[in-house]
């Protein structure tokens, strides 16, 4: 008996030994929600589907299990285009909860990349913990030789767990490449290197060796969810001849609020300048966005419609911020109450 005790103590030393190594890893939390990152070719429609889960993702990359323990949870597996205001809600919850787990370092949310820059700014708003939320996608599927999903969850998983990355918010990581989301924007249909942060550059980049910074995002607000069912905002884009109609039409609809997608500095031609005063008159917020991806609006021109006229008028200046993202913070502003001109400009002057 004494003979064959010392080989069954040795292996629950071991067992014990494995254990423990296994409890001292970070653990990080990987919510899968679907896109391009998780389809294959469909052999019926010979098109990209959605396939595989976020179990099948981590499994196509065994070398993360040297950085982190990563937990898995299937939100949803749709295109990204099929995100709204009721998905994002009910992820900044799975988020919050799976960062309030002190054992939890990270949240990593694999997405489809159309509306990524967009889910990513609303969890930047909304999830308040000073833990990395890291957002990552595919511009490949999962049936291409290059798929680059793995790549991007290696390079995430090694961004969560990275002391560096607490306090910088939600951060948007594809192609070896950190972006704030704040600034990030989808600037390629197809190409592997498809977000940028324009002028900004990026944070950082993940090289073989250690996550590098540069920067720290300052420009950053957290807006608390008070409702379930978030405001109707519509975004309504200002082009050559554009007629007012679209305003018209969306405060037929129940806009609201409204983003406008102005032109240069924030400018808008004399039916459109009307249909803006028309909406403000009826008690519904306009914040001005320019099409033009970098740099701020400003209430700049005199002319009839031009971005000075706008806030005589009483519109809100967007800042630098995409038409798509303004909407998103007009629409949190809005449920938690926040109102008024003033109001609304000091919160997007942050």
């Amino acid at each position: 008996m004494r003979a064959n005790s010392k080989p069954a103590v040795l292996t629950a030393v071991c067992l014990f030994a494995a254990v423990a190594v296994a409890q001292t890893k970070p653990v990080v939390v990987l919510i899968a929600t679907g896109g391009t990152i998780a389809m294959k070719i469909d052999p019926v429609k010979h098109a990209p589907v959605p396939a595989i889960s976020g179990e099948d993702l981590l499994a196509t990359v065994p070398e993360v299990s040297k950085y982190a323990t990563v937990e898995v949870k299937n939100a949803s597996n749709v295109p990204s285009d099929y995100m709204d205001p009721a998905r994002w809600t009910a992820l900044t919850r799975e988020v919050t909860a799976a960062l309030a787990r002190p054992e939890v370092w990270g949240v990593i949310i694999s997405h489809g990349t159309d509306t990524l820059e967009e889910t990513a700014y609303w969890l930047d708003l909304t999830v308040d913990s000073e833990k990395p939320v890291v957002l990552i996608g595919a511009q490949r599927n999962a049936s291409e030789p290059d798929f680059d999903g793995p790549r991007n969850l290696l390079n995430a998983v090694r961004i969560a767990v990275d002391p560096q990355s607490k306090g910088k918010g939600a951060m948007l990581a594809m192609n070896s490449q950190i972006n704030a989301v704040r600034e990030v924007t989808k600037t390629h249909t197809s190409s592997v290197e498809t977000f940028k942060s324009g002028d900004f550059g990026f944070l950082g980049e993940v090289d073989f060796d250690r996550v590098v910074y540069w920067r720290s995002p300052l420009r950053r607000q957290h807006v608390a969810i008070k409702t379930g069912s978030m405001p109707y905002v519509e975004i309504i884009p200002m082009y050559g001849g554009a007629d007012g109609y679209l305003i018209k039409a969306a405060l037929e609809h129940g806009a609201r609020g409204l983003v406008i997608q102005g032109l240069g500095w924030g400018n808008v031609n004399q039916p459109m300048f009307a249909a803006i005063k028309d909406a403000i008159a009826k008690a519904v917020p306009v914040v001005i966005t320019s099409r033009v991806p970098n740099g701020r609006v400003l209430p700049n021109y005199g002319w009839e419609g031009g971005g000075k006229t706008l806030v005589e008028a009483g519109a809100v200046m967007g800042d630098d911020l995409s038409p798509q993202k303004a909407r998103i913070l007009l629409m949190l502003l809005l449920q938690d109450g926040v109102t008024g001109q003033k109001n609304l400009q000091a919160a997007f002057d942050r």
